[in-house]
């Protein structure tokens, strides 16, 4: 759901840009911290960064001046937590806006509101809410990935509303209208990318089952991780749902 580069007016990109600015240095902190105090976690925090930037590149044609495509974002929310993918999240539109003219700079701080913040954010609550009421594995990190997604082009519609207010029915009735469309194409790819999350976190508790028990992804307790790094695949599968 990148907002195209001069879709915005200079006012409203730079309202965006002030109301990003706090989460995205919180979150360069935490990057920071999480590299110096568990450099094993390096590759996790590529990984998150990758898939992110890989389905958030798939954009197919939407509303004018944006598009419909899968965020990624569910994935380094789960490893960790929110404010860690503020940055990533911001880094990843950066590249896309000068590499791929998707999005762009003078929207950036719109869209990393939208996908690197409010996403994360409220596909992270989706997850915690699920883990808390005992729910499976598999089922918080689908809901984590599909509400990430959701809620990213909520956001879009509005901050588009607010640029775009409709003549008569004003921001509301433009909110209406774009989540409209937008659901149509968005509905199908966020129910598509909560199955690939299930899929890349199966994939991800055979090759860092350790590192995924020490952040508290998989269920059981992290003093199960073997003293080589490793865990015996049943270990892992008895201790996750995903």
């Amino acid at each position: 759901m990148h907002i195209a580069e001069g879709i915005l007016s200079p006012t409203e990109c730079a309202v965006w840009y002030a109301a990003a600015a706090p989460f995205v240095i919180h979150g360069a902190r935490e990057v920071v911290k999480q590299v110096k105090d568990h450099p094993e976690n390096k590759l996790l925090l590529a990984t998150a960064g990758a898939f992110t930037f890989v389905l958030s590149a798939i954009k197919l044609p939407s509303v004018s001046g944006s598009s419909s495509h899968p965020t990624g974002t569910g994935v380094g929310a789960v490893l960790f937590k929110p404010p860690v993918m503020a940055f990533l999240g911001m880094i990843v539109l950066i590249f896309q806006a000068l590499l791929l003219a998707h999005g762009g700079i003078s929207t950036l701080g719109a869209n990393t509101f939208s996908m690197a913040i409010a996403g994360p954010w409220v596909g992270y609550a989706f997850y915690k809410l699920t883990k808390k009421a005992g729910g499976p594995d598999a089922l918080a990190i689908f809901l984590c990935m599909v509400f990430a997604d959701f809620s990213t082009y909520c956001v879009t519609s509005f901050q588009l509303a607010i640029a775009f207010p409709d003549p008569t029915s004003g921001i509301m009735g433009a909110a209406g209208k774009f989540l409209s469309i937008f659901a149509v194409t968005q509905i199908p790819l966020a129910l598509a990318e909560g199955v690939l999350g299930i899929l890349l976190f199966r994939f991800l508790a055979k090759v860092a089952g350790p590192q995924l028990r020490k952040l508290g992804v998989l269920s059981g307790p992290a003093d199960d991780v073997e003293q080589g790094g490793t865990v015996p695949a049943a270990k892992v599968q008895e201790g996750t749902n995903v």
